[in-house]
């Protein structure tokens, strides 16, 4: 069952991530549209403002931008099971630095009906044996080390 739980553990954070990024540059829609959280890049800058209020303003431009690479490569690293471990250990620690901002400058209700508290997944998924990392390119190379 590790192998099954690893495997959907790794889907769905990688989809989390990947469709938070589609909606940042109008994957899913128009701003305002639906249930579109931002729609462009320009909305999503400004939430990234409110939720770090401590980042300067000539800086949140930047941690936009860090933000989205960090959920598009641990997206990526996921979904192909690609250092499966190190992925894991850093959607832990992005997730818990945004609950934690959304928390405090948002409220708490914004990152629990955001889901982020999900972390908790990727710290199994942290924690798993790499065996259990079924279908990855990690289990892969684990094989060919040990053959």
């Amino acid at each position: 069952m590790w192998s099954a739980a690893a495997v959907l553990a790794r889907l769905a954070l990688a989809a989390g991530f990947l469709s938070a990024v589609a909606d940042r540059f109008g994957g899913w829609g128009l701003p305002h549209t639906g249930q579109i959280a931002w729609g462009n890049f320009a909305a999503y800058t400004a939430y990234t403002h409110s939720l770090s209020p401590y980042v300067p303003d000539g800086l949140t431009g930047a941690a936009a931008w860090g933000a989205t690479a960090a959920e598009s490569v641990l997206g990526l690293t996921l979904l192909a099971g690609v250092l499966v471990r190190w992925s894991a250990w850093a959607a832990t620690a992005l997730l818990a630095v945004f609950g934690v901002s959304m928390g405090l400058f948002l409220g708490w209700e914004a990152p629990l009906s955001a889901s982020v508290f999900a972390a908790a997944a990727a710290l199994l998924l942290a924690l798993s044996p790499v065996d259990t990392f079924t279908f990855s390119f990690d289990r892969l190379f684990q094989r060919k080390r040990t053959d």
